[in-house]
């Protein structure tokens, strides 16, 4: 009897050692370097902004940060890969609003973002401008909206279908009650050069790209599409002020986990993110990219996600449906 109780402690022991060895390694995440992917090419403003946290992230939770581009399809190649990664914490991804929430009812990807991915955290945002050619009639919003009305009377150019620079020139015919033609473009860059050189009226572009221009009087700034003035254009009204109230649209960049992540591995790197956005040097960065901070729980992230799909699918609807 005493060779058999020696045994069973001995097996006790043994089974509590092993749950003492695993224990802390499940309660200290994380204990190795995380992936995160940036679903767009190096060197632009998402991987700018990746890279502008990194180090911050990184000696909050002690462990390297490592950015892996996986850029295609507009974000989408980038949320395939992370969709099928393990819910761990240790690959998590910065996607963008073009991948999560444009169409996505009739876009051709093989995850639903608002099933496939646990969020983390909004990174940053920004809204677009309605500019105009210098040869231009109108120099207001009210002048914009009135010229509009006119069937066939211009155009505005935007960075190319399904986009959210499209989107918010459909949404802004729909508000407006105008019948703008709409011209897709290959990007924003081309946009501008156009509107520059007056080979189009008006586009739709981003205060990045646009603000230069701006500045050295080649285009005008009509309006600007977010809730309020913005920090690097300031004396460009809002939609709302300048006569479209409740007109709103933005570009935006989270963090996404897979689904399935623990809760506590996720509010470590909510934590984690959060701080790095706080931190007046990082978003003073942020805002000199041209975008705003946009820091929130995880919860508060994946009501955001939720409201942009349902907003821009009843655009996206709408739009199918030509006014008469």
């Amino acid at each position: 009897m005493r060779r058999v109780w020696l045994v069973a402690t001995a097996l006790v022991l043994a089974a509590y050692a092993s749950f003492a060895i695993v224990r802390p390694s499940l309660a200290a995440y994380p204990d190795r370097p995380i992936k995160l992917i940036v679903v767009f090419p190096p060197g632009g403003s998402s991987d700018s902004m990746a890279r502008i946290v990194q180090h911050f992230v990184e000696a909050q939770l002690g462990q390297p940060v490592i950015i892996e581009n996986r850029p295609g399809a507009g974000g989408v190649v980038g949320l395939e890969v992370l969709k099928k990664a393990a819910p761990d914490g240790y690959t998590i991804g910065m996607a963008g609003a073009g991948a999560l929430v444009t169409d996505i009812d009739s876009r051709q990807a093989s995850y639903d973002p608002r099933r496939d991915f646990t969020p983390i955290t909004g990174i940053g945002s920004s809204p677009f401008l309605l500019t105009a050619a210098k040869s231009f009639d109108g120099r207001t919003l009210k002048d914009v909206i009135a010229i509009g009305r006119k069937r066939g009377a211009s155009l505005i150019a935007h960075g190319g279908n399904g986009t959210l620079m499209h989107l918010t020139a459909e949404m802004f015919n729909q508000k407006a009650g105008t019948y703008f033609d709409l011209v897709p473009y290959r990007g924003m860059a081309p946009v501008l050069t156009d509107v520059m050189g007056g080979h189009v009226p008006l586009g739709i572009l981003d205060p990045p790209t646009a603000k230069a221009a701006i500045d050295a009087g080649q285009i005008s700034a009509i309006a600007i599409t977010s809730k309020e003035r913005f920090s690097i254009l300031p004396s460009v009204p809002t939609m709302t002020e300048a006569g479209l109230p409740g007109f709103e649209a933005t570009g935006w960049f989270g963090i996404m986990a897979p689904h399935g992540l623990p809760p506590d591995v996720a509010s470590k790197l909510n934590a984690a993110f959060v701080a790095a956005l706080k931190d007046p040097a990082i978003a003073d960065k942020i805002r000199a990219l041209g975008s705003e901070p946009m820091p929130m729980t995880s919860a508060e992230f994946r009501t955001y996600i939720d409201s942009e799909i349902a907003k821009w699918s009843a655009v996206s609807k709408a739009a199918a449906t030509p006014p008469k």
